[in-house]
């Protein structure tokens, strides 16, 4: 395999005619997007922006995928609109990029890194940069690595392309006194709900981040709350060198057990309003369905644990009046037990609703499995609550909260 070529500020070269990905890598949290660009430099419309919060553009073409310090971008060339000149790939932070530490790009085929950028973070006081942009030229697509910082953060940045930005509203106020319901699933609570984040026609890039003190989080009512993805993403090799494209010495990206890699799973328990409880796992080949009860499934390419990425669960909001109780959980399949290391995170993105995530990072290094969150139908609201607990096995997290299934080993 031939090594990647490293680009300088200001260098490019040609991409191929085919799927490429982009990874960016950070050492601390950055929020990436894309925007895809015509020849005035602007979106044709808030589809052609990419990032956290609309993790797809209007054709699927461009979709992003990761965390916060490792993101990809998988863009399908051949597939862009003849409206598209240039897709431009940008970050922004809280902090400085000299506070952020340097940051890396890769552009790859399949598992084959073709380039690398190292974008130095010394003396650099920018929130924001346009780290690189894909454009057309003479009926093929290039690649420039660009450096270009940008005032202001994520807003400004995303407006400077035409993006029509949501003004920031209010986000609901957070439960933080309402403990954890561990009684039998469908016993929850009646309470009142704080009002729900409003529905906006323009980007919204608010986030709503669940912790020990705000643990809990209500949407409103709804006749139909649309396809609820549900996503677990992790480092999975946490011990791999991510300054490793400084060196020369990538390997490959995607090889996960075979140099200390780490698979998590993602399951669900479900419990319906008929009385009906099942369980969604790749363990066992219990996939679900959503057309169907339990109105729940994992996605047919994720089942491995293995695709880069995460793993998704989707849950079908058309039938959430059919279902009390949705409850998340994860477990280390395989690899060591080191919940820190994982970098885990679960992201709940429901329509019209900024994303909701929490961190799986406060596991003890012995307990694989981690109960996340619960989504609880209280009276055709969803509650979102953070769970976060760590338990020996599925019996030992059945038992604690008092969903009464019989457990035995499986392999999937």
């Amino acid at each position: 395999m031939s090594q990647p070529q490293a680009l300088i500020a200001g260098a490019n070269a040609p991409l191929p005619t085919d799927n490429i990905s982009i990874r960016i890598l950070s050492q601390n949290a950055i929020d990436c997007a894309a925007y895809r660009l015509t020849n005035d430099g602007k979106v044709r419309g808030d589809g052609d922006m990419i990032f956290y919060g609309q993790t797809r553009s209007d054709d699927g073409s461009v979709s992003f995928r990761g965390h916060d310090s490792d993101g990809f971008f998988d863009i399908n060339l051949p597939t862009q609109p003849a409206s598209i000149e240039k897709i431009a790939l940008a970050f922004s932070s809280a902090q400085t990029l000299a506070q952020v530490g340097d940051v890396d790009i890769q552009v790859l085929q399949g598992s084959q890194v073709l380039m690398t950028c190292q974008l130095a973070a010394a003396g650099r006081n920018e929130k924001a940069l346009i780290l690189a942009e894909c454009y057309r030229r003479q009926g093929s697509w290039k690649f420039r690595f660009i450096a270009q910082g940008f005032e202001g953060g994520l807003k400004p940045l995303s407006e400077h392309f035409g993006v029509e930005i949501a003004d920031e509203a209010p986000v609901p106020p957070i439960n933080t006194q309402r403990p954890i319901n561990t009684q039998k699933a469908g016993s929850a609570n009646q309470t009142s709900t704080p009002p729900p984040i409003p529905a906006s026609p323009s980007i919204n890039l608010s986030k709503v981040t669940l912790t020990k003190n705000q643990s809990s989080i209500n949407l409103k009512k709804r006749d139909d709350f649309g396809k609820i993805g549900v996503n677990l993403d992790w480092n999975q090799r946490p011990n791999a060198d991510k300054s490793a494209p400084k060196k020369g010495i990538l390997g490959d990206l995607f090889k996960q057990h075979k140099a200390g890699g780490v698979d998590l799973d993602v399951g669900a328990m479900i419990h319906l309003k008929n009385g009906e409880k099942t369980l969604i796992q790749a363990l066992g080949d219990r996939f679900g369905s959503l057309q169907t009860a339990p109105y729940v499934c994992l996605r047919a390419d994720d089942r491995t644990g293995q695709v880069s990425g995460g793993e998704w669960l989707d849950i079908n909001g058309q039938q959430w009046s059919q279902i009390e109780e949705v409850f998340i959980f994860a477990f280390i399949y395989e690899g060591a037990p080191n919940w820190a290391q994982t970098d885990g995170v679960v992201t709940i993105h429901v329509p019209d609703q900024p994303p909701i995530e929490t961190r799986l990072t406060e596991g003890t290094g012995n307990l694989p499995m981690c109960a996340i969150a619960r989504l609880v139908n209280q009276q055709g609201s969803i509650n979102v609550e953070r769970i976060n607990q760590y338990f020996k096995g599925h019996q030992e997290m059945d038992k604690a909260f008092n969903w009464g299934f019989s457990w035995k080993r499986g392999r999937k």
